[in-house]
Order: C-alpha cells, then sequence, then structure tokens
C-alpha cells in the first residue's frame, strides 16, 4: 500500500492512501462531505490524469462514497481534525483517520472481549494511541465491507499487529484481513491515527 501526505503526489500503483492537511475546519456534516469531495477530486485527478469536474463522487443507499466516474476503482474518504483520508485501489477498501483522545476513557463497551482485554493490559500512556489504531482500523473495516457501523463493532476483532499493521477477525463473514496504520500530526496540536484496509 502506498501512502502520501501530498495531495498532488502521484501513486506508483494503487492500493494508495492520501492523507492530506488541510486549513478548513468544517463545522457540520455538510461542509464536512464538501471538503472530503473537493480533495478527493484535486487527489482523483492528478492520479487519473483528467480534469476535476470528469471526478463524479455519488453516495450508495448506506451512505458510503463511491466512484461514479470513472467507473472500476473503488473509493473510500475518511475527514478528522482538518485531516482528509482519500484511498483509491482496483478492490473494495476502508480508510479512516481518528483523533487520539489523550483525556478521555475509551469507551471500552463498544469493543470486542478480545479489545477491551488487551486496551486494560495496556500501559495509561499508551492506551489511547492504541485506541484511536484500533477504533480507525474497525471504522475502516465496515468501510471496506460497505456496511458503516450497522455491523455492531464489537461483532468482529482487531489486533494490533505492531505499530504499522492490524488483523481483523470476522467470524460472521469468514474474514481473516489485514490492514495498515500510520500515526500523523495534523500540523496543529492533534496526533491522528490513519487506518487501511483492502478487502480482495
Amino acid at each position: 500500500m502506498h501512502w502520501s501526505d501530498d495531495a498532488d503526489a502521484l501513486a506508483p500503483a494503487l492500493p494508495a492512501i492520501w492523507l492530506v492537511r488541510t486549513d478548513a475546519d468544517p463545522r457540520n456534516l455538510t461542509e464536512r462531505s464538501a471538503l472530503r469531495r473537493d480533495t478527493a477530486r484535486r487527489v482523483l485527478a492528478q492520479q487519473l490524469g483528467c480534469h476535476r469536474n470528469e471526478i463524479v463522487i455519488d453516495h450508495d443507499p448506506a451512505g458510503q462514497p463511491f466512484l461514479a466516474r470513472p467507473e472500476q476503482l473503488h473509493l473510500s474518504l475518511a475527514t478528522r481534525a482538518g485531516i482528509v483520508a482519500v484511498g483509491l485501489a482496483r478492490h473494495p477498501l476502508g480508510v479512516d483517520v481518528e483523533r487520539v483522545d489523550m483525556e478521555g476513557a475509551p469507551p471500552l463497551d463498544l469493543l470486542h472481549p478480545d479489545e477491551r482485554r488487551f486496551l486494560e493490559a495496556t500501559a495509561s500512556p499508551a492506551r489511547p494511541f492504541a485506541f484511536a489504531r484500533l477504533w480507525a482500523a474497525k471504522e475502516a473495516y465496515v468501510k471496506a465491507l460497505g456496511t458503516g457501523f450497522t455491523r455492531p463493532p464489537e461483532s468482529f476483532c482487531v489486533t494490533l499487529l505492531s505499530e504499522t499493521r492490524f488483523g481483523v477477525l470476522d467470524p460472521l463473514h469468514g474474514t481473516e484481513a489485514r490492514g495498515d496504520l500510520r500515526l500523523m500530526k495534523n500540523g496543529g496540536q492533534d496526533v491522528l491515527a490513519a487506518a487501511a484496509i483492502i478487502l480482495a
């Protein structure tokens, strides 16, 4: 998987994830959606060698974005704390970005029992980073499935294999998949965890 933080950079191959820093501070869902679409059109026009107006991003009935034109490629988008994540692949993919919250307690009741045990055993200073990685991975996975969190988040298990890799065990789909993780800063004080996964 190719990662870039430059919206104008060409990926040498797909799949690719762009983590684009913006100065935007969207105040609501409409503004966040517009920021995601505008950033994605910029990235995709550069990558595909076409004009931004040729990129058409639509949403399926579940609200998941997809490329209506050009077809044949899969798209995933996320926005958090001024970062827009744009994922492009030839197979279903999901990408997510989560802010590392150093103050709040993680909502353990939303996690798979094995994930809860892992976080409870994680040293306190590292727990916010571990939770942000876990949650970004979980959200990326359900985006790749196309379900979003109509799937209960505790119904499948994410394992942090390293600081840059995670695994998913989903008994409902018989899935054992692997994904990628990144930590980054948004140019301000926020640290963010990004996750991406491809389901071939």
